[in-house]
């Protein structure tokens, strides 16, 4: 379970005129989705992997108001009671980069899982800044408003007596789960319902017994829809994943509807989905989830440019991994997607200087780590 608030928010005076917003909520609010309106006052080109960016930018932002909260959201062991989304809106493709274009409208999302983080957000509010600035991209914030409504996880599973014969799910951003070890790109109901139920056990004080419920829905879930597309994307700060995009639709059978706790529990995990998001690396823009069948129009052209660095990376993992293992390298997965991240990102043209940001790593470690992936590819190429 995650720790206890400490301490209250720190409001450090702000060094521009804030943003004037009128989004408030409750003071018991545990979930809650807010949707940022930003606005470009020029063209300018973003790194495919920008969402570490905005990631580093949110918590950046926490930490001026609440350092140990932002401790606990950057080190905490436990599920992250938060996530994001990337920027949707007229995204160009422009090389090997996308572009923003200028006075345009881009939209992004942060979500709380937790009271704490809800309560962050409402004081974040009263004095946010003007500006999104994302590796010398700056965006300037017209608006917030409530994407999805302030409620709390008892208010979920008491409004769960609406129950539908059919639910769908839309899955916005790739999203994939962890199976032993490996990435599983696909939407089985009791990969779905474990990844909600982590953060329900975690944040709602209600914990439900995992083992019993998703047997339950192993056997009781029927999925009677689907359109879905894998992508290989990269993904937080190293590595890359295999994911899915599209949506199902799903319900239950007649003796599932017999156990009523957790037919019950099913449709508040339902209902927690657009909140929380579905797998891994929510918080690096994953996941996004809506409660509807959303038909999706994506460029191939960007499409393409975010898939092409996630298929390099596993491309230079794949050969990096299996070098050293022939030359009796110590650690060889861990530098191997250091190495083939790095490689590939200098590939797609970023400057070391944004890489070793982003990873947290010093430059003169970043620029090492290329020679030497660099060595590796040409002596693999030449062998």
């Amino acid at each position: 379970m995650p720790r206890a608030a400490t301490s209250t928010s720190r409001k450090p005076k702000p060094k521009q005129k804030s943003v004037v917003s009128v989004v408030t909520w409750a003071d018991e609010t545990e979930l809650v989705g807010l949707v940022f309106e930003l606005k470009s006052s020029a063209s300018a080109l973003l790194y495919s992997q920008y969402t570490i960016g905005l990631h580093a930018w949110f918590l950046e932002q926490v930490r001026q108001f609440d350092p140990d909260l932002s401790t606990y959201l950057h080190d905490g062991e436990s599920e992250k009671p938060f996530n994001i989304s990337a920027l949707s809106g007229q995204l160009v493709a422009s090389g090997k980069q996308l572009r923003l274009e200028a006075n345009q409208i881009y939209y992004w999302h942060v979500n709380a899982l937790s009271q704490r983080v809800a309560q962050f957000l409402k004081h974040w509010l009263t004095q946010l800044p003007e500006r999104l600035d994302l590796k010398g991209v700056s965006l300037e914030i017209k608006q917030v408003s409530i994407a999805y409504a302030p409620t709390t996880y008892r208010q979920l599973l008491s409004s769960s007596t609406n129950r539908p014969f059919t639910i769908s799910l839309s899955f916005i951003s790739p999203t994939s789960f962890r199976r032993k070890g490996n990435h599983f790109p696909l939407p089985v109901p009791e990969n779905l319902f474990h990844s909600y139920l982590r953060r329900w056990n975690d944040f709602s004080a209600m914990p439900a017994e995992q083992e019993s419920f998703l047997k339950w829905i192993d056997e009781g879930v029927i999925i009677h829809q689907h359109r879905l597309e894998s992508e290989k994307v990269a993904a937080g700060k190293r590595g890359s994943v295999t994911g899915f995009t599209g949506a199902i639709s799903l319900g239950l059978t007649k003796a599932a509807f017999g156990n009523f706790e957790f037919s019950e529990l099913f449709y508040a995990l339902v209902r927690l989905a657009p909140y929380c998001g579905t797998g891994h690396k929510t918080t690096f823009g994953l996941g996004q989830t809506r409660l509807d069948w959303v038909e999706q129009e994506t460029s191939k052209s960007i499409q393409l440019i975010t898939n092409l660095l996630g298929e390099r990376i596993e491309e230079l993992i794949k050969l990096f991994t299996a070098q050293r293992k022939r030359t009796g390298g110590e650690r060889t997965d861990k530098i191997a997607v250091t190495w083939a991240t790095i490689l590939a990102r200098r590939e797609m043209g970023e400057s070391i200087k944004v890489i070793a940001e982003d990873l947290e790593m010093p430059i003169s470690t970043v620029k090492t780590y290329v020679k030497l992936a660099r060595k590796s590819l040409k002596q693999e190429n030449n062998s």
